[in-house]
């Protein structure tokens, strides 16, 4: 008997997506420099990603400990 497809929240909250978005927020932090979160997203090119997903991985990235967020918002990667 074949099996059933996948629920559609197999992955849960973090896809594959995400990791990759916030590998790119790392580089371009690590490449650029201490930034503004609308600098950030500008430098990635966030405004052609689906709606919410910059923010999605921003906090997963900080959250992670991959980016540290400083005085007066300013975002740098940590270590």
């Amino acid at each position: 008997m074949p099996m059933p497809p996948p629920k559609a929240a197999t992955e849960g909250p973090r896809d594959r997506q995400v990791f990759h978005e916030m590998g790119q927020i790392v580089r371009a932090l690590e490449d650029a420099g201490p930034c503004a979160p609308d600098t950030l997203a500008e430098l990635i090119g966030a405004r052609y990603w689906e709606v919410g997903r910059f923010d999605r991985a921003l906090a997963f990235a900080v959250a992670d400990g991959l980016v540290v967020r400083g005085p007066d918002d300013v975002l740098q990667p940590s270590g």
